[in-house]
């Protein structure tokens, strides 16, 4: 019942746009910092972009600098990862999580909620 669900992953071009949406139901995901991770194949899940609750900010890892946005929507409880510029190196799954701390952390076990992941790939 308590859960995040990710969608918006698909197949883009380099060069090319998506929107992930990272949507939560049985809480209220305006009170929770919320991450984005991903994991390509054979490497490590990476932290991406994370905002904070409230007014705490967000941040984004250096790859993704400039060309990675994320926002909230409280009235659709649901935080968005706009990507722009894409580059095959992008490609990975992509997972949101959810922290009842409210504020970022590079600590994976402090996050309480994980979506079960969407996929992004890009091609050359």
């Amino acid at each position: 019942q308590l859960q995040v669900v990710e969608s918006g992953g698909d197949l883009v071009q380099r060069g090319g746009s998506l929107r992930l949406s990272c949507a939560a139901s049985g809480f209220t995901l305006e009170h929770y910092a919320v991450g984005w991770f991903r994991q390509a194949p054979g490497k490590e899940r990476e932290g991406v972009s994370c905002i904070s609750s409230g007014d705490g900010g967000s941040n984004a890892a250096d790859s993704v600098k400039g060309r990675f946005t994320i926002s909230r929507d409280n009235a659709k409880n649901t935080v968005y990862l706009q990507m722009n510029s894409l580059k095959p190196e992008d490609t990975a799954i992509y997972y949101c999580a959810a922290s009842a701390r409210g504020y970022c952390s590079d600590y994976e076990f402090t996050y309480d909620y994980w979506g079960q992941g969407t996929q992004v790939t890009v091609s050359s």
